[in-house]
């Protein structure tokens, strides 16, 4: 079972063979910045006890223990200008004088002297790991560091702050012979039944954590980050579902929003079918690009992959691991490279390997996708990423239900459209704890500007989610920026255009015009 909405799987794919930069920054005190945003960076804002209302002052008042970061999980210790702390939040939010769980926070100081403050990063999921992507996306933000303090975090319920390990490698493996699109009961009992096996996995693994790693938790989290580290407003980078934590939190503070920028954005007007039927058309959508590229007719080629899919439901393909290659494991090494262009040439060779009856390149991209080793062992970004959303989202739909949508979804996508509607489903079922909303809201009056980036060739987070969110945010709020581009996100993908107005406004507060494009 999986769901490709959401993980930044190319951006980490990226990062992590791209280094880390930036000169050392040490840990000296904080500097006063001398911002010249629009608002001002340093504009007044709440006051500690304001902020902090409810909290005892241990929490409100705390003191970051900066130290020299360990290795995280496969990640290599990054260098010495990363300092990692451990920030006490509440493990509830509505008792915040209660139990507190730890929440692992990793930073690397500014380099110049005018000095605007932290800016916080989440890189998408839910359930990606700030603390190990930061120093990996430090090259890409390198003009960014020059006035901010960057900073990122692991979420409640990912990695060092309580991450969820919902079953082990062998389960892990054992699952990946589930059919994902069920033909008969026995696949369907058998498809549901690992679905309510992963829950009951993610309840004893997680315990009482269960029920407070919602996106709101996260977003209360952040501003009391906000506050500890001393910033009257939040500066704010979120990629992905990080675009979707931003609105939240945007939602819930609008006077404390400083900078925000929300790139790859999550549709916010769509519910768990609406979220499956969009990435349905953005998979589709940039597999018909791929196809084009490669001087093929789309619908021709949509109907050859197609094709093989159906060939491996009835009988995967060998590979050079001993393993096979499964329908669903195929559908995952074509999502992979989909997400940057780059990834193309990879893709065209996997799909002739597997046409010719060898399944090994298609299961090494699923494999890539999965977070599993040569070891056979796997990450738990995916069972982060489940509790999570399957805490945020309330809708529960049906067997019925998916049953009477599923020839709306080949419609929408005759590669993807069958898996992604069987997923509404499945992703959820059975799960151990109700879920909170519908969709998030967002809503900011009275925000500052908060600058909202589309790419028109986005697959996981489409398009139009971009103009969604902008109009959510509010009238004078949201404020949109289009790359006429491919890939998942936009910002450090290859456009001056849009890195140069990215960082003009983060660093100068300069808000360029709503529905500028650049191409």
């Amino acid at each position: 079972m999986r769901r490709l909405l959401r993980w930044t799987a190319a951006v980490a794919a990226t990062l992590l063979v791209a280094g880390c930069g930036g000169s050392a920054g040490g840990d000296a005190p904080e500097g006063k910045g001398a911002g010249t945003a629009t608002p001002p960076a340093s504009a007044p804002g709440p006051s500690a006890s304001q902020a902090g209302a409810g909290l005892p002052a241990s929490l409100a008042s705390q003191h970051l223990d900066w130290r020299r970061c360990e290795a995280a999980g496969d990640s290599p210790a990054p260098g010495d200008d990363w300092r990692c702390a451990t920030l006490r939040v509440p493990l509830s939010w509505s008792d915040p004088g209660g139990a507190t769980i730890g929440i692992a926070l990793i930073r690397a100081r500014a380099t110049g002297q005018d000095r605007i403050g932290s800016l916080l990063f989440n890189f998408g999921g839910p359930g990606g790991s700030g603390v190990s992507m930061m120093p990996y996306f430090a090259d890409t933000a390198s003009s960014l560091r020059a006035r901010y303090d960057l900073v990122s975090w692991d979420p409640r319920g990912v990695g060092a702050s309580g991450g969820v390990r919902c079953r082990g490698d062998r389960d892990i493996e054992a699952a990946e012979a589930v059919d994902a699109t069920p033909d008969t009961p026995a696949e369907e009992k058998a498809y549901f039944q690992d679905a309510a096996d992963f829950g009951k996995g993610c309840r004893k693994a997680a315990g009482r954590l269960l029920a407070h790693v919602s996106t709101t938790d996260t977003a209360r989290d952040m501003d009391l980050m906000r506050q500890v580290l001393g910033d009257t407003k939040m500066h704010y980078f979120g990629i992905s579902y990080g675009t979707e934590l931003g609105g939240v939190y945007a939602h819930l503070f609008p006077e404390r929003v400083g900078r925000l920028i929300l790139d790859a954005v999550v549709d916010p007007t769509a519910d768990t079918v609406g979220h499956a039927e969009n990435q349905a058309r953005g998979f589709q959508r940039a597999l018909d690009d791929y196809l084009k590229s490669t001087g093929q007719d789309p619908a021709r080629g949509s109907r050859r992959i197609a094709a093989l899919l159906k060939r491996l439901d009835a009988e995967p393909l060998p590979t050079s691991s001993g393993r096979k290659l499964t329908q669903t494991l195929a559908v995952t090494g074509i999502v992979l490279p989909l997400y940057s262009e780059s990834g193309w040439p990879r893709l065209t060779s996997a799909l002739k390997s597997a046409e010719n009856g060898d399944g090994s390149q298609l299961l090494a991209l699923a494999d890539d996708y999965d977070e599993r080793d040569s070891a056979g062992h796997y990450g738990t970004t995916s069972h982060s990423q489940r509790v999570i959303s399957c805490l945020d989202d309330r809708q529960r739909p049906t067997l019925a239900d998916t049953k009477r949508r599923l020839a709306a979804f080949e419609r929408i996508s005759p590669v993807f459209g069958d898996f992604l509607g069987w997923d509404t489903a499945g992703w959820c079922h059975a799960w151990p704890v109700p879920g909170q909303f519908d969709t998030p809201r967002v809503s900011a009056p009275g925000a500052a500007p908060i600058l909202v980036v589309g790419n028109t060739g986005d697959p996981a987070t489409p398009y139009e989610g971009a103009r969604r969110m902008a109009d959510e945010l509010g009238r004078g709020v949201g404020v949109e920026l289009t790359w006429k581009g491919e890939g998942h996100g936009a910002y450090g993908s290859g456009s001056d255009c849009v890195d140069s107005a990215v960082d003009a406004y983060l660093l100068k507060g300069t808000v360029p015009e709503d529905g500028t494009v650049c191409s």
